[in-house]
């Protein structure tokens, strides 16, 4: 490990995690915490260099693979932070949360882990393999709505009548255990120059930026959407919120209203991202088959939005050392035979 980042770390020890901070602005401290919670269920997933990819890039190309985790997504790191820290009254009434799919087998996992009763809502479309998996974890999974967002607002409704905690998918918690996985990523490659993360609701690209910026502040971190689902990009390139169309095959990446709490996070002068780009829904399924033969990896469309949008970038990333985060790999058979169809 850098030994100023060893300094930082070691200065700043971790103390006990507030209660009840699900709108409030994670630290780094928070981080340090997050990553003791869930370091007794979790181990760190890979960091690996990637030679024939660094060749198409013309840069120095790495991929941190949160694929490779028990729920397929880096979610589980937030759902365990936030479920191992839940007071008694919260766990007895449980958990209830909306997501169209990684963030609900994120949270159903963190439930079974402590014993807490989870309660999902899922969009009428969502995908089935998503579904099975996160009621294979013991959630109760209830479809419900159009889209994320028409979920939400039903199971939210839900949990407040039952005055029990409905779980947003950028609660600060959340945004802090998942930040572990940046954490994992400046300690094993203390000299990476670009950091690039797709971003749905937000938390996985808050806690780049967080852990990023505080351990390495010439640290360039770009975040990617569907250019088929821009509300966030939009949101932070505005500076204000902004509604658009969501049309895109990517779950990961489907945001039709943006999340306050991460653009806040997302649009910081000093600590916010450098960049936020868009890619289309064919250069993310061209990504997925890249990184099956240059990889040997498989992920989902949000996973591949990093690579693609690295190609996109490619002239800017020449001769850097660029990070890609790989953030689901839950694509079922059926997409994957449509993608590997199509391929030329």
């Amino acid at each position: 490990m850098n030994a100023i980042i060893a300094a930082r770390i070691t200065l700043r020890a971790p103390g006990p995690y507030p209660p009840a901070m699900s709108t409030v602005a994670p630290t780094f401290r928070d981080v340090l915490e997050a990553r003791r919670s869930i370091e007794p269920h979790l181990d760190p997933t890979p960091l690996l260099h990637q030679p024939t990819l660094s060749d198409l890039l013309g840069a120095e190309v790495w991929t941190k693979h949160e694929n490779h985790l028990p729920t397929g997504s880096f979610k589980v790191r937030g759902g365990i932070h936030l479920a191992t820290n839940l007071g008694e009254t919260e766990r007895r009434a449980g958990l209830y949360t909306a997501s169209t799919g990684n963030h609900a087998q994120s949270i159903a996992w963190a439930g079974r882990a402590t014993g807490t009763a989870v309660t999902v809502a899922m969009p009428e479309g969502a995908n089935p393999v998503k579904v099975a998996g996160t009621r294979a974890l013991g959630a109760e999974v209830i479809l419900h709505g159009r889209d994320y967002d028409e979920a939400r607002e039903w199971i939210g409704e839900r949990a407040a009548e039952k005055a029990a905690r409905f779980v947003g998918p950028a609660d600060t918690e959340l945004i802090a255990g998942v930040a572990t996985y940046a954490l994992e990523i400046v300690e094993r490659l203390p000299e990476a120059e670009v950091l690039l993360v797709p971003v749905g609701a937000g938390s996985g690209a808050c806690g780049c930026c967080l852990v990023g910026k505080h351990l390495n502040p010439a640290l360039e971190v770009i975040g990617v959407q569907s250019a088929a689902a821009p509300t966030q990009q939009r949101t932070w390139a505005a500076g204000h919120p902004v509604t658009a169309p969501m049309e895109t095959v990517a779950e990961g990446l489907a945001t039709r209203v943006p999340h306050e709490h991460a653009q806040r996070m997302l649009s910081d002068p000093e600590r916010g991202l450098d960049d936020f780009v868009l890619v289309s829904d064919a250069e993310l399924e061209d990504s997925i088959r890249l990184l099956i033969d240059h990889a040997r990896t498989l992920v989902e469309h949000a996973g591949a939005a990093a690579l693609a949008a690295a190609l996109s970038l490619r002239e800017r990333l020449a001769g850097k050392r660029v990070v890609l985060v790989l953030s689901g790999g839950n694509l079922g058979s059926v997409a994957l035979g449509r993608i590997l169809g199509g391929a030329t």
